[in-house]
């Protein structure tokens, strides 16, 4: 077992425990030595932990427990999706570094977690702005067996999982904007970036970045985002457990990607279609220097945007940035 291994085993047998629990009975339970188990407990409070010892009754976890890997690792029941989390203060990019390990032979499910980047990529080369402390910045490696022209699925299947996550802290339903943006009373606040490793016939791997605006503050957005950007926190009115969330974000993602594995696109997209709130509204889609105006009228069995046009014309649109007209 690896150092990071017994240390979320640790916290799980502290969570799980009595008041306090003894250095015997988590050594017999992880098979190390008292002392090595002391070894980890420091390492633990270094990291954050408060943990109270007791030379006559053990150990005793004081309190929630900081935002970090290992945190978020004690909470989770999966197979793969975060067995294995880089947990890094702050990074250029969450996705670039996991694009890294991939490449290096990093296991599905690996992810890369970050309390701020300074070069956070959004879609269509844009920023996304990652002030610390406050949000959630994750990339996922996926290695799914599909064609390369079939991976534009796992966008959806994303925001399906992020919008699932959502929901269960924030009073405001969330809303897609397709194809993978995700909307709180029509401010963004969350976004999805997905980069892909491929040859014609294979994907070598897919990273999924995942970007939520959990506990930022109006004020925390930078002024080209302030009206536009918003933050589950503004929405609910009080503080979000960023490790509960990813919790949830976790599990959706790798409960969604099994579905998709099993049954194909289909039941991700009817599963994305119930937060697609564009349908019948009209809106601009731009892409590189097309705008294509028209009444979107829903998406089809790919997932490709369908608008109508003034003029009647029916067209599909296969990417772009979508906004209302």
């Amino acid at each position: 077992m690896r150092d990071k291994e017994t240390e979320v085993e640790i916290i799980r047998l502290l969570k799980a425990g009595p008041e306090f629990t003894s250095g015997q009975r988590l050594s017999s339970r992880l098979g190390i030595s008292r002392t090595a188990i002391w070894k980890h407990i420091e390492a633990l409070r270094g990291l954050g932990y408060r943990i109270e010892a007791s030379p006559s009754k053990g150990y005793m976890l004081l309190g929630p427990g900081p935002f970090n890997g290992v945190e978020v690792a004690s909470t989770l029941k999966t197979e793969s999706f975060g067995r294995e989390i880089r947990f890094f203060e702050e990074i250029d990019s969450t996705n670039k570094k996991a694009f890294e390990l991939a490449r290096a032979g990093a296991a599905e499910g690996t992810v890369v977690m970050a309390e701020s980047q300074t070069g956070g990529k959004g879609r269509i080369g844009r920023r996304w702005e990652s002030p610390a402390g406050v949000n959630i910045y994750l990339s996922i490696i996926l290695r799914p067996p599909v064609a390369p022209q079939n991976a534009h699925g796992l966008t959806f299947l994303a925001a399906v999982a992020t919008a699932e996550a959502i929901s269960g802290f924030c009073p405001v339903k969330p809303v897609v904007k397709w194809p993978n943006d995700i909307l709180l009373d029509g401010g963004k606040a969350a976004g999805i970036l997905l980069e892909m490793d491929a040859e014609p016939d294979r994907v070598h791997f897919v990273v999924a970045g995942i970007g939520i605006n959990v506990n930022a503050t109006k004020e925390m957005f930078p002024e080209y985002i302030r009206n536009t950007a918003t933050s589950i926190r503004e929405k609910a009115g009080s503080e979000i457990d960023r490790t509960a969330l990813c919790e949830r974000l976790l599990t959706g993602m790798e409960t969604w990607y099994k579905v998709y594995l099993s049954r194909g696109f289909s039941p991700v997209l009817e599963e994305w279609k119930r937060y697609f709130g564009f349908n019948g509204k009209p809106v601009k889609v731009t892409s590189f220097d097309n705008i294509i105006k028209g009444r979107c009228i829903g998406v089809d069995d790919s997932g490709a945007l369908i608008l109508e046009k003034d003029s009647g014309e029916v067209v599909k649109v296969l990417s772009g940035d979508v906004e209302a007209a």
